[in-house]
């Protein structure tokens, strides 16, 4: 396809890692995310680098050289190191993850600034093994990778942090991000994935707008055709409004199915739904018309069409005349508004770069490295939050790190109250006194965490005495008052009260 180019800038995301051992390579060193596997947004990781004997470009599968990196029970969880170089940064990740391994670092292999790893197209590659990567990798600088190697042939240990927790900025308590996307659905495994990300995100990125946690904004990528070129074929079956507005062809063969025009025109539609719905105060509902058009309007039955996206609009109750009459005329000889505004947007400003690629993700500003994924994308997406202003949905079990399940995770609790301090977070867990049935618990979470408040002793007596006798109850527990023993009574109100008439009847 012969399409206009421009000069734009691509932006490498980076994330910090610290050296903590040995004392020689202490420091803290740059890396790059690579653009598959879940990077640990807001997050960190401990572990050990092990740099292999065999397989060090990690092509061949470490089963192969009956290698394993599971770390043992105590044991810190292994780094695979390995070279660049042979196959695809993928492929040497999905080896290292096979083996046992935590997370991979990859040394360049020539110096050079850091690159982002990127998923290769699937055409080349087999692609079966690309959405199952789930450990974070990074490509690290040819020089620092032979500090480690030299380090690590003097038998000295290595161990490393990664940090996540500033790869996003977070500063403040509304997270704005873009996904950059296609109607396209005729594109083999890509379609097909981002298809199923906005059926399965779709839930979770509604809470957060409705409730004024997001602010979401769908773009589309279009080229133009240079104006030599505006009447020939290709242009004539991929571009709208002369040549001003290209998508390619679905099929790739200029003739049969779809052609680039009408992905274009659907671009525009979705667009403009989420421009009308927006005005409306329901810009969420951009997300039910993709799920649904995609369900009900695919290409393959030959439904790819003006008269049934209608349909899917109407029943989601928006206005089809605003939305037909900011689509305009695709036959125009003339610019479209917004399509016009897609294409400025492509080009990075400030921190974010060029959006060159599809699907992609942009978050407070910075392009999401890792795999399309509601668990992995909802993790990046909360931790462009302030901590401790993070929704609800941020304690989701889609994100939760359960450490609370393992020994209460060190924080205090009362069974007999059915209270715990402990709370999973994305960024881990947190001590932190509860609030059980409406009553605020205080304390410092770890060892200590008491009833406060007007309803103290609904819950567990409010942690006082208590004691039935001769068919009548007494308790300790005084209503902002703490544990005191009642009339008649003697005692520290926690644990004893003794009746005062009883023990001068006694003696």
């Amino acid at each position: 396809m012969l399409v206009g180019s421009c000069v734009g800038k691509f932006i490498v995301e980076k994330n910090s890692l610290r050296v903590t051992s040995p004392d020689s390579l202490k420091d803290v060193y740059e890396c790059a995310i690579g653009n598959f596997g879940v990077p640990q947004y807001g997050g960190t990781m401990v572990g050990t680098v092990v740099y292999p004997k065999l397989d060090q470009k990690a092509c061949k599968g470490f089963d192969t050289v009956s290698l394993s990196f599971k770390s043992k029970p105590g044991g810190l969880p292994t780094f695979i190191l390995t070279d660049r170089g042979d196959c695809f940064f993928t492929l040497k990740a999905w080896n290292a993850q096979i083996a046992g391994a935590a997370a991979i670092l990859v040394a360049d292999d020539r110096i050079e600034p850091l690159i982002t790893m990127d998923t290769p197209e699937e055409d080349n590659a087999r692609a079966d093994y690309l959405e199952n990567i789930t450990i974070p990798s990074a490509l690290i600088s040819k020089t620092f990778g032979d500090s480690i190697k030299n380090a690590l042939s003097k038998e000295e240990m290595v161990n490393i942090k990664l940090d996540w927790t500033e790869s996003l900025p977070h500063p403040d308590e509304r997270v704005e991000y873009e996904f950059w996307t296609n109607s396209n659905d005729e594109c083999g495994p890509k379609c097909d994935s981002q298809i199923e990300f906005v059926r399965n995100f779709k839930g979770a990125a509604q809470i957060l707008e409705q409730k004024g946690y997001t602010q979401f904004t769908p773009h589309y990528i279009t080229w133009y055709c240079p104006e030599a070129f505006t009447l020939s074929k290709q242009c004539k079956s991929q571009c709208i409004n002369h040549g001003r507005y290209c998508a390619p062809d679905p099929e790739q063969d200029f003739s049969k199915g779809y052609d680039g025009k009408d992905v274009v025109v659907q671009n525009l539609r979705q667009a403009c739904l989420f421009k009308i719905a927006n005005e409306s105060g329901k810009a969420w509902l951009w997300w039910d018309y993709v799920t649904d058009f995609a369900i009900r309007c695919p290409m393959k039955e030959q439904r790819y069409t003006k008269e049934c996206a209608d349909h899917v609009i109407q029943y989601l109750g928006l206005d089809l005349k605003k939305i037909d009459q900011c689509i305009g005329d695709p036959k125009a000889d003339a610019e479209n508004p917004v399509l016009k505004a897609e294409q400025e947007a492509q080009i990075g400003k400030g921190s974010r770069g060029d959006v060159t690629m599809l699907p992609t993700l942009v978050i407070n500003e910075r392009q999401y490295r890792g795999k399309l994924d509601k668990g992995a994308v909802l993790k990046a997406i909360c931790a462009g939050f302030q901590e401790n202003t993070e929704p609800s949905v941020c304690l989701s079990e889609d994100i939760e790190t359960n450490e609370c399940l393992h020994s209460n995770g060190g924080c205090w609790q009362d069974k007999a109250a059915n209270a715990t301090a402990c709370k999973d977070t994305f960024r881990g867990r947190v001590c932190e006194c509860p609030v059980v049935r409406g009553v605020k618990f205080v304390g410092d979470g770890y060892n200590h965490c008491e009833a406060s408040g007007a309803r103290r002793c609904e819950i567990n007596n409010g942690g006082c005495w208590k004691k039935t006798l001769e068919g009548r109850t007494y308790s300790a527990c005084i209503e902002d008052k703490g544990c005191q023993c009642p009339s008649g009574f003697k005692g520290d109100g926690v644990n004893t009260c003794e009746g005062i008439f009883l023990l001068s009847y006694w003696f």
